[in-house]
């Protein structure tokens, strides 16, 4: 199953039978957020919130990126993995 669009690509996250590795999951989060949101213009979390931390950084990773390109790599990166969870 391939998705066309950002949603249809979030939705068919909700369907992987097999959860993505950490790795993979940060890549979706921050391409996800760089598509509907843009640059990260958060306060970084502390030091010791390391999930926030992860995710906040993943999402950084992707500032300057605009949206449309966000959103192509997210809906590429579910296709590719769709392969493998579903």
């Amino acid at each position: 199953m391939m998705s066309n669009n950002l949603e249809e690509a979030r939705a068919l996250t909700k369907r992987f039978t097999v959860k993505p590795n950490n790795e993979e999951l940060l890549q979706l989060y921050g391409l996800y957020k760089q598509a509907t949101e843009g640059d990260n213009k958060e306060d970084p979390p502390g030091a010791f919130d390391f999930i926030a931390s992860a995710k906040y950084h993943s999402w950084e990773k992707y500032e300057g990126k605009p949206k449309e390109e966000a959103a192509q790599a997210y809906i590429d990166l579910v296709n590719e993995l769709s392969k493998k969870y579903l």
